[in-house]
């Protein structure tokens, strides 16, 4: 099978690698507006040849879509308008209520699966790429009704390739539980990093006292904005939702502290910690 890799980074590039070692990607082609990631994707084997969107989208049996949302949701319907019915395209965003939304209508709507495999890093571009990436990862359907069912069976195989468990829900419900358990992540370790940045103005203290818990709490913070902006303005309601909710829970805490409440400080941590038995199931 020829697929065509729309977004050669992180996880167009790591999907690329694992889909040619089982198998099921006899030839790659990659399409990214960076010259740079092109070159290092070619040197790295993700991909077999480079091409624009037109040739790339022409020759290929399969269509990854693995750019940033915003970029993503303009350029859907041009995909859509040059594949034939034969083709099946796939996206990769971590937001799917605006995707879905902006092909709702569109005629070859059927030949598009709207999906997200749950798993980042705070890197990108391809040398960033890892083919075990997904492996034991859940991997979002999204509106599957809408799909046609080659095309999902298709979707199904690549997913089963990828190492990944399969999990259907509608768009809306993906981006509510998305803010939830992804976008708030990176939205607190962002500000947290601010926070040390503002407080702290002695970086070497903070490269000595940095402990493996601090920097893996931090880690979301190095992701780039590139990425990160569209994904917050594609799903503000949902973000701005748990964004409260959080800002309320830090309220309990700082209460807590300035009322010496130690007691109640103790059961908002025990509360806390009942994460870990859903964690661990």
């Amino acid at each position: 099978m020829k697929i065509s890799i729309i977004g050669v980074g992180l996880i167009g590039g790591s999907m690329a690698l694992k889909l040619r070692e089982k198998g099921i990607a006899d030839f790659i082609y990659g399409i990214d507006n960076s010259d740079k990631h092109l070159s290092e994707a070619l040197d790295l084997h993700i991909i077999d040849e480079r091409a624009d969107l037109e040739e790339g989208i022409k020759n290929a049996d399969l269509i990854i879509l693995a750019i940033p949302v915003d970029a993503a949701r303009k350029l859907l319907p041009k995909i859509l308008d040059l594949i034939s019915e034969n083709q099946t395209v796939m996206d990769a965003g971590s937001t799917k209520a605006g995707i879905v939304h902006a092909v709702q209508n569109h005629p070859k709507r059927s030949r598009f699966i709207a999906f997200h495999p749950m798993w980042g890093t705070e890197n990108n571009g391809p040398a960033s790429a890892v083919s075990d990436s997904f492996t034991g990862k859940a991997g979002v359907i999204c509106n599957k009704e809408e799909s046609a069912e080659d095309a999902l069976q298709l979707v199904k195989k690549v997913a089963e390739s990828l190492e990944m468990h399969l999990i259907y829900m509608s768009a809306e419900s993906h981006d509510v539980h998305t803010a939830y358990i992804s976008h708030i992540s990176h939205i607190t370790s962002y500000a947290l990093a601010n926070t040390v940045l503002e407080k702290e103005r002695e970086e070497e203290t903070i490269f000595q006292l940095a402990s493996s818990g601090f920097s893996s709490t931090v880690r979301l913070a190095k992701s780039h904005p590139e990425m990160w902006v569209p994904i917050f303005k594609q799903n503000k309601e949902n973000v701005l939702d748990v964004l409260n909710e959080h800002i309320s829970q830090l309220r309990k805490f700082k209460s807590a502290l300035e009322k010496e409440n130690f007691e109640y400080l103790g059961e908002l941590i025990s509360n806390a910690n009942k994460i870990r038995g859903i964690l661990e199931k």
